[in-house]
């Protein structure tokens, strides 16, 4: 369980292929802090720590994974947003974060407000009951309110902290992100939908 509150950034350092998985090697702050078998969320996707040296961590993702997110497209060289999950006695800043990625979004228009972002995405419209005005949602694992919600499109303000701190500063037009819709907005719908 994760809160969307991106604790730093990370390097991918090497890319590996094993049958339908890929593996990543990460450097990133935190990784000599990290411990085996850890949750971490990379980009807004749960994945757990296998090793752990030379400032860096491995994680591998199965094809279910690659599938669903992002993770696919990554390069060597791409920043990567990571926070470790959630410990109970803390104040929980963002909203609560599975780190179980519902589908991928596309850039389709950045503004830059001279002292703000304005970032537009496209979202499958599958899961336009998911998404509301003013609501949370994760997008690479980013605690993020939503507006000017469509049927396929909704806009998220970057102040200028989250742009300087996560990979939101690398995203061009046409790039994808990770989302997570709001899990307590999900079970809602799910219950609204039972007879």
């Amino acid at each position: 369980m994760f809160t969307g509150i991106v604790e730093t950034s990370g390097t991918i350092k090497k890319i590996t292929s094993k049958g339908s998985n890929k593996t990543f090697w990460i450097d990133s702050p935190i990784s000599p802090e990290l411990k085996i078998d850890q949750s971490v969320s990379h980009n807004g996707v749960c994945l757990t720590v296998e090793e752990i040296g030379n400032n860096a961590h491995r994680v591998t993702a199965i094809k279910e994974t690659l599938d669903k997110t992002n993770l696919g497209d990554w390069k060597k060289g791409d920043l990567v947003n990571l926070e470790r999950c959630l410990q109970m006695n803390g104040r929980l800043d963002g909203h609560i974060v599975q780190g179980h990625v519902d589908a991928k979004a596309i850039c389709t228009k950045i503004k830059d407000l001279k002292g703000s972002w304005e970032f537009e995405f496209e979202f499958p419209k599958e899961f336009s009951h998911l998404i509301i005005e003013k609501g949370s949602i994760s997008l690479n694992g980013i605690s993020l309110t939503v507006f000017n919600v469509k049927r396929r499109f909704f806009c998220v303000a970057i102040i200028p902290y989250t742009f300087e701190h996560t990979n939101m500063r690398t995203l061009t037009k046409g790039h994808s992100v990770n989302i997570e819709f709001d899990m307590i907005g999900k079970y809602v719908a799910r219950l609204a939908t039972r007879h």
